[in-house]
């Protein structure tokens, strides 16, 4: 079962992921790679994870029923509020340019005033031409910030 978010009229359809089955795992197999050449495609288990945890919705964007795009909302509570972070956002390279992106960053941004969330937050990377292109015509505000990473 899934709930249609975005726009009625648009081709793109965009759902919450409920539940994981092979066609969510084969379309992650297909879909991370587009995203980073560093990091493997979940397993059904972590995609079960994923999905299951109320602090993040995985909406898929599906065209002509296959699954070709997909973004990842996490909430996290702080001392000063509600926060969302839009993450692992990735659109298939057939379907970029069709709106797909759109549609999943305003179902996101649905979901996160729905429960309240202050703001919400994303990075990309400066090569990423057309993704911060879209993010600024959605009214995403650039942040005079650095961002730290610590890995392990």
């Amino acid at each position: 079962m899934s709930q249609t978010l975005g726009d009625p009229s648009s081709s793109v359809r965009i759902e919450r992921a409920e539940r994981v089955d092979d066609e969510l795992v084969d379309a992650f197999e297909r879909l991370i790679p587009q995203l980073s050449s560093s990091s493997p495609a979940p397993s059904a288990e972590h995609l079960r994870e994923l999905v299951s945890s109320p602090d993040t919705v995985l909406f898929l964007a599906r065209v002509d029923d296959r699954i070709l795009g997909s973004l990842t909302l996490a909430f996290y509570r702080i001392p000063t509020g509600l926060k969302a972070w839009i993450e692992d956002v990735v659109v298939d390279g057939e379907a970029r340019g069709h709106g797909v992106g759109a549609e999943l960053n305003l179902a996101a941004l649905v979901e996160a005033r729905a429960r309240g969330a202050k703001d919400v937050n994303l990075s990309s990377r400066p090569s990423r031409e057309a993704a911060n292109r879209l993010y600024e015509r959605l009214g995403f505000k650039a942040r005079d910030t650095n961002v730290y990473r610590y890995t392990f």
